[in-house]
């Protein structure tokens, strides 16, 4: 097939600006926003200039976009050596332990500035009683890092008044980035709704990250950022797989929709070594509306049961489960629910229910005899707002779903169900980069610090976020705390080579001709057919998205076979999205929406390879309920228990894979 270039014969030639900064800031979530804030703080008084490019709005960006009903990190008065434990229970006894321990170490400051900000954080009562944020703050209970006692809904979680969440925590990184603007005399240092799409080398030195390269979602404009050091906080990957809901809800996911695989993408296209990206993370979350559970189980103890009212977490399933993923089942990490909850679906035994009203039932009887019937029912009906408000904080579209099926939620059970995959490193996934450590930890390897904490393989490309692998359990608050990590030792490589300045060998004009290649494709031959959306010489993106969602759920493991897949599985999935890659190539674009929807399935495509060639070399099925290898169906620790890693040549289109091992820090 002929491989399509663009010299702008047919479509309109952008505009370039070229931004020069110090530090530069990819994403426009938690783990940007830390960095920004973070950042501000030592780069100005050293005249260092901070540029952040975000694709979205700052105030909304990222996972945390809708709100939240809980800080899902906070130590406190917990060790942050049980942390590390927690994490490495959950995620099948492999984790980077020196990046976790770092992290615990540092996030509950974090969730102190984030109160101090004014998120309102919940508290006990004087009565023991829970009180919201707004109760708390207007009776005087002490912020957390003056010793107020937090309400846990687990013994990691707190709860909060999380709908404005993201704004209060991007409102501080505008802050940041805007007294850094000031103070260093630039024009402007916050770029909204620019898309990144590329990431370059430096032309002098083949192993250091130089510029990104991306394009305005509004202006006919292409901006090419350079920065002495990059820090990459660009997301996860969601809409790889075939989502469960069709249709009029295709749109609809856990992760946001945004989470194009830009973080994995920018980082593996330059050569950055990868870790762990045969994981992913499948959430167990109420059926269509993708509304959370955690708040449920944790909180208000509800319980999930299958359809004749038995935990499938016991019995026979779990004494089968034991026999291929001891001791890993006895801990009953995220994963493993979800194996045995599959186990009663796929024997006939579903729905499985999340018994919503049986859980306010039990509490509104502890109420009246803890309280006495008059001020019980007070308590009672502010909880029910609470628990109402856990999805108006984060998933308003499940409350609309309740409401269209007649589900009040005190009255009637909700059905679960686990969703399509998702690639990530922030939640109960650990899939990212190989990144180092922070050097301080007793036991860790040298070979795990490299000069600089949380910088990749790639000099001056450091992971912050969901792109950080083998460290999984951060959510929200580690997010930010790790990102503030991060800024830290970004400024410091900066500082230690001020003589450093970034230059690439490719010219504004190759980098506008490759970023628009969508736009000439769609002018040059759009008339070749009556309709625009079925041509022969091009594809539109959300073809192109069904056919990779298509591949991946079919033969990566997806929902169409409960997660299964194989060597023989993978080899021909793989084989058909070579064949996608070579297509993408006659992605279409009509405007800069489409344009923006041709990269982020460049992205997905990328980041799906990744991960459906990490299953394959790892031939044991390390996450059950997360994926299957039919042909190696049971954990081996013997051969793998150690980390997968890889590096992506983009040059030749080739991966190269080691194993690493695993080292065990805290026992």
């Amino acid at each position: 097939m002929e491989k399509e270039t663009c010299t702008f014969s047919f479509c309109q030639k952008p505009e370039v600006v070229v931004v020069e900064a110090d530090l530069l800031l990819i994403g426009g979530g938690m783990a940007c926003c830390g960095a920004a804030y973070e950042a501000a703080r030592y780069a100005t008084p050293k005249g260092l200039k901070i540029v952040m490019v975000d694709k979205a709005s700052t105030d909304r960006s990222g996972a945390v976009a809708m709100g939240l009903s809980a800080i899902n990190t906070y130590v406190g008065e917990n060790k942050v050596a049980d942390y590390v434990k927690y994490v490495r229970g959950d995620l099948m006894g492999i984790i980077r332990e020196d990046l976790v321990a770092d992290l615990g170490a540092h996030v509950d400051n974090s969730v102190h500035l984030f109160e101090e900000w004014g998120l309102p954080i919940w508290k006990k009562g004087d009565d023991g009683f829970s009180l919201d944020g707004f109760q708390a703050r207007d009776e005087g209970k002490a912020l957390l890092k003056d010793g107020g006692t937090p309400v846990r809904s687990g013994k990691w979680q707190i709860m909060i008044n999380g709908e404005s969440y993201k704004v209060i925590v991007g409102e501080a990184a505008k802050a940041a980035l805007e007294y850094n603007r000031k103070a260093t005399g630039m024009d402007q240092n916050l770029y909204e709704r620019v898309f990144c799409v590329k990431a370059y080398k430096d032309a002098n030195e083949p192993n250091r990250i130089a510029a990104v390269a991306g394009f305005s979602v509004r202006e006919n404009k292409i901006y090419i950022f350079k920065g002495k050091a990059i820090i990459n906080a660009a997301g996860g990957a969601v809409n790889c797989f075939r989502p469960r809901s069709i249709a009029e809800g295709q749109g609809r996911a856990w992760y946001p929709v945004w989470n194009s695989g830009s973080g994995y993408a920018l980082g593996l296209q330059v050569g950055a070594e990868l870790t762990m990206m045969e994981n992913r993370f499948v959430p167990a979350r109420f059926k269509d509306g993708y509304g959370p559970v955690g708040a449920w189980f944790l909180f208000f103890k509800a319980q999930a049961r299958n359809a004749a009212g038995e935990d499938y977490c016991t019995g026979e399933n779990f004494e089968a489960s034991k026999k291929l993923y001891s001791p890993y089942v006895e801990k009953l990490g995220t994963c493993l629910r979800n194996h045995m909850m599959m186990m009663d679906m796929k024997a006939g035994k579903g729905p499985i229910w999340m018994n919503t009203h049986h859980a306010m039932d039990a509490i509104s009887k502890t109420f009246v005899e803890k309280f006495g019937e008059k001020d019980a029912q007070k308590k009672i009906k502010h909880l029910e707002a609470e628990a109402w408000e856990d999805f108006l904080d984060m998933a308003i579209g499940q409350a609309g779903l309740w409401a269209s099926k007649n589900i009040e939620p005190d009255k009637t059970p909700s059905e679960i169900m686990p969703t399509e995959p998702y690639l990530l490193g922030s939640h109960a996934g650990c899939a990212g980069f190989w990144v180092s450590g922070p050097g301080t930890i007793p036991g860790a390897p040298k070979e795990w610090f490299w000069g600089y904490n949380r910088m990749s393989t790639v000099k001056g490309l450091f992971m912050a976020g969901d792109v950080v692998g083998a460290s999984g359990h951060k959510f929200s608050s580690g997010s930010h705390a790790e990102g503030r990590i991060c800024a830290k030792s970004a400024i410091a490589l900066i500082l230690d080579e001020p003589n450093f300045k970034p230059v690439i060998k490719e010219t504004a004009d190759e980098i506008s001709a490759e970023l628009y290649l969508p736009f000439e494709v769609y002018e040059k031959y759009k008339t070749f057919s009556t309709d625009p959306f079925t041509n022969p010489y091009y594809i539109r993106p959300k073809m192109l998205q069904a056919r990779m969602q298509k591949i991946a759920d079919e033969y990566f493991g997806g929902c169409a076979t409960w997660y299964m897949t194989s060597k023989t599985m993978l080899d021909e999935g793989l084989k058909l999205l070579g064949m996608l890659k070579e297509d993408a190539n006659k992605m279409a674009a009509s405007n800069l929406h489409e344009l923006l929807r041709c990269w982020e399935n460049y992205h997905r495509i990328l980041s799906v390879e990744a991960h459906a060639r990490h299953i394959l070399f790892r031939e044991e099925t390390r996450y059950p309920g997360y994926y299957y290898r039919g042909d190696f169906l049971a954990i081996n620790d013997a051969e793998w228990k150690c980390f997968v890693n890889s590096t992506y040549d983009a040059a030749t289109d080739t991966w190269n894979f080691k194993k690493v091992p695993y080292v065990e820090l805290f026992a």
